[in-house]
């Protein structure tokens, strides 16, 4: 049986998945971003509510729509593209998505963004300026080479970006450092708020 969990964006979290199943008496056989193998064909009604009652605790939620399901494949797709993937993909976003997902990605961008109240190329672009905060505080590369890493023209492209996004440049972000951060699973939702 596989279970979906929204909000389940990092490594992290796969512990923290993997503890609240445990805590109920159930033992996953694979858990993956977003994703949750369980040996059992079915749970009981009253095994879900009490999963899903624990998961909440530890801001994680099941989810049984195929929808949402949807929603938190695009998302983990993403934030492995960006986060945890260190050679940018030859094909465009879009393109590593729909394939993925074996959906049309007109379909899934409209989707998204009815759901999510963003575009997934806003979703994209926000996750990027994450991952470009990370190399600033971090401070092992060069702007150059962290436009180079996360797939920009040029480093005056990169900094346009995320000026627009953040309100400062890069230079200024580096200064006051990580305090400014915003974990993988706020950025969506910090982004319908703004």
């Amino acid at each position: 049986m596989i279970l979906f969990i929204k909000n389940m964006v990092c490594n992290r979290c796969i512990n923290a998945v993997k503890n609240e199943f445990e805590k109920i008496g159930l033992h996953p056989i694979d858990i993956k971003l977003g994703e949750v193998t369980l040996p059992e064909q079915e749970l009981r009604s009253t095994q879900l509510l009490e999963l899903d009652s624990h998961l909440k605790q530890v801001g994680f939620e099941l989810i049984d729509d195929r929808k949402g399901r949807l929603i938190e494949k695009i998302k983990t797709v993403v934030v492995t593209l960006i986060h945890y993937t260190d050679e940018q993909p030859k094909e465009k976003a879009s393109q590593v998505i729909a394939n993925e997902l074996h959906y049309d990605y007109p379909y899934l961008s409209k989707l998204f963004s009815d759901v999510e109240g963003v575009t997934i190329e806003q979703y994209i672009i926000q996750q990027k300026v994450e991952k470009i905060k990370e190399y600033l505080v971090y401070d092992e590369l060069n702007l150059n080479e962290i436009a180079w890493r996360m797939g920009y023209r040029s480093a005056a492209h990169l900094s346009a970006q995320f000026k627009k996004i953040t309100g400062m440049p890069p230079s200024h972000f580096k200064n006051i450092g990580d305090n400014q951060r915003r974990t993988l699973d706020e950025v969506i939702t910090k982004s319908r708020i703004s």
